[in-house]
């Protein structure tokens, strides 16, 4: 017999209906895999949170060794220091990059301090915070915690921040114009408009200095300061123990595991965050390829989740209820020259207390050190000064290309990401032992074959950022110039370079930075107790830091960063300013 249609319009009957709703209540299979990963995270995190706040004296009583058994636990350390340093770099870049985005005055003194502080070496760095974060928590584990997170923090933040603050300056004025129309409050302009437009390339940046901060890991974990010594449970001091023991096997399980967890938190972590901020691309035309999630999709899938999605837009919701929606009107209008007046004298502050900083690093250093000790400093600077100069330029050569090439591409990117994620993470100690006995064997100048051990703390800062400025490009420019099929030296000049500008000139500055701070690791080479330097500054500030010289020190970051601002103020930043008056799409 056949099946007789329900009229349109008539109710299924309620036993019928109250079946089904009552189904949609429970929790399908997406939804116990989704509480499983959480789970097993939670877990993850208080096993490793414990071992974090342990007496301080397990240190000495359970030192790091090569058992394997012992290589998940610290792999598992090692990770959360990681999350803890890219949550404290989030903070600093949402306060710190907003704050000089949106004063004048503030720009003033954030810009330059932050061209100083990426300059800075970890090294240089570890040799003041180790002593305040031990000497902070004497009994527990938590001072040296807190010391190798302030670490890796250093080598994340700057960058972040950079690039935060770039997004922020690149607001389209169409959009910034119909905030202040309908006279959105700051706080929602910001929330609404500033962080979703800036979200894909902080995404991007992000997951970066996550491979930034395993760069520096042996050094944040295996810590050397004078007669101070110490080695927390991580991979990074797992590795310097191997290299140490020239242990070949140690060293690839090392890598392996590092692998294995950068390929985890970028499957559980970063991808669905890339997949859900692609909504938040500004273009006209929407893309043909978007992103796409394993995580995020078991989420959208979910009952429970889906129902969690709608309380949590709810409380969203209620919170900007609360806040005030309408900026207030403004009354009048400050004179010009009162404007002008306050900023000068704003600006003899800052000069008066830059001065008197200077003044107190001479003194400081003048008690111990010699004119002679000073010119070796500055004559040592310009050696890393040409190092970083030339693998800039081979780096741009060789990364733009392929950078805008994955980034025009969202499925390419999707393969090609984790990959280049675990590129950029590889710690320059793994091929210490490939450069020394290359060096050793064939009689090489270290002065030279070290140099591209440095090229690790450089290229991926600028294909990372040329990736974020490709992927943010509008779809409707790229159609628009298929349309007047602009030939390819055409299309280079007149569309994409343009439109990547100032995501590449933010990524070489934040490079130019990160490549001093490489020459740290990069000029100091070991295997076993075979030792090989290149002759630089970063060997020069290694050297004082493990002897405990603090003067030298001292004037190594001081010499540094004089050199990094002075590049930063006469190349990169006019070429920024370019770059934003000049090239912008929007």
């Amino acid at each position: 017999m056949a099946k007789r249609n329900e009229p349109a319009g008539i109710p299924a009957p309620l036993g019928v209906a109250s079946a089904a709703g009552a189904a949609r209540l429970w929790p399908n299979f997406y939804d116990i895999a989704i509480f499983v990963l959480i789970a097993g995270v939670f877990a993850a995190v208080a096993h490793g949170a414990r071992g974090m706040v342990a007496p301080a004296a397990w240190l000495a009583s359970d030192p790091v060794t090569l058992d394997p058994a012992n290589l998940p636990d610290y792999a598992l350390r090692t990770t959360l220091r990681m999350f803890a340093a890219i949550a404290a770099s989030l903070l600093f870049t949402f306060v710190v990059a907003t704050l000089a985005a949106k004063s004048r005055r503030a720009e003033l003194v954030i810009l330059p301090a932050l061209d100083i502080l990426q300059s800075v070496p970890v090294l240089g760095f570890l040799t003041f915070t180790v002593v305040f974060f031990v000497g902070l928590f004497p009994q527990s584990q938590l001072g040296a915690e807190c010391a190798a997170i302030f670490a890796i923090f250093t080598s994340q933040a700057w960058n972040m921040a950079f690039s935060f603050y770039q997004s922020l300056r690149t607001v389209p004025p169409d959009l910034d114009e119909a905030s202040r129309h309908f006279r959105l409050s700051p706080w929602l302009r910001f929330w609404r408009l500033e962080v979703p437009f800036a979200a894909p390339g902080l995404i991007w940046n992000t997951m970066m200095s996550m491979s930034g901060g395993w760069f520096f890991v042996v050094a944040s974990e295996a810590i050397t300061v004078g007669d101070t010594t110490i080695k927390l449970p991580g991979i990074g001091s797992w590795l310097a123990l191997a290299i140490a023991e020239r242990n070949v096997p140690a060293v690839l399980m090392a890598v392996a595991t590092m692998g294995a967890v950068i390929l985890a938190y970028d499957q559980l972590l970063f991808r669905p965050i890339v997949a859900w901020a692609d909504k938040f691309r500004f273009e006209q035309t929407a893309a043909q390829q978007r992103p796409r999630s394993w995580v995020y999709n078991l989420w959208r899938r979910g009952r429970l989740t889906q129902r969690l999605t709608m309380l949590a837009s709810s409380l969203y919701a209620r919170l900007y209820a609360v806040v005030p929606r309408r900026a207030p009107t403004p009354q009048s209008v400050a004179p010009v020259s009162a404007g002008r007046a306050a900023d000068m004298v704003w600006l003899a502050v800052v000069l008066v207390l830059v001065g008197w900083a200077l003044w107190r690093i001479t003194l400081f250093v003048d008690q111990t050190l010699s004119f002679h000790d000073v010119a070796e400093a500055i004559g040592l600077g310009f050696l890393p000064l040409l190092r970083v100069a030339v693998l800039i330029a081979l780096a741009s050569l060789v990364w733009v290309p392929i950078g805008v090439w994955i980034g025009l591409r969202p499925a390419i990117a999707t393969r090609v990401q984790p990959v280049a994620q675990f590129l950029a993470a590889f710690p320059a100690n793994v091929l210490f032992p490939i450069a020394v006995v290359a060096i050793v064997s064939w009689k090489l100048d270290p002065d030279i074959w070290l140099s591209p051990l440095m090229v690790l703390g450089t290229q991926w800062y600028i294909l990372f950022n040329v990736i974020a400025g490709a992927s943010a490009f509008p779809t409707d420019m790229r159609e628009v110039a298929t349309l007047f099929r602009l030939r390819s030296w055409q299309w280079w000049r007149k569309v994409i370079i343009p439109g990547i500008l100032p995501y590449y000139v933010t990524g070489a500055l934040t490079a130019s930075g990160g490549s001093w701070n490489a020459s740290i690791v990069a000029e100091v080479a070991s295997w076993g107790d075979t030792r090989l330097e290149a002759a630089g500054l970063g060997a020069y500030i290694a050297q004082a830091t493990e002897a405990g010289d603090f003067p030298r020190v001292v004037l190594g970051i001081a010499v540094m960063s004089i050199m990094v601002v002075a590049c930063n103020r006469l190349i990169w930043r006019p070429l920024y300013r370019l770059a934003e008056k000049r090239f912008r799409l929007n």
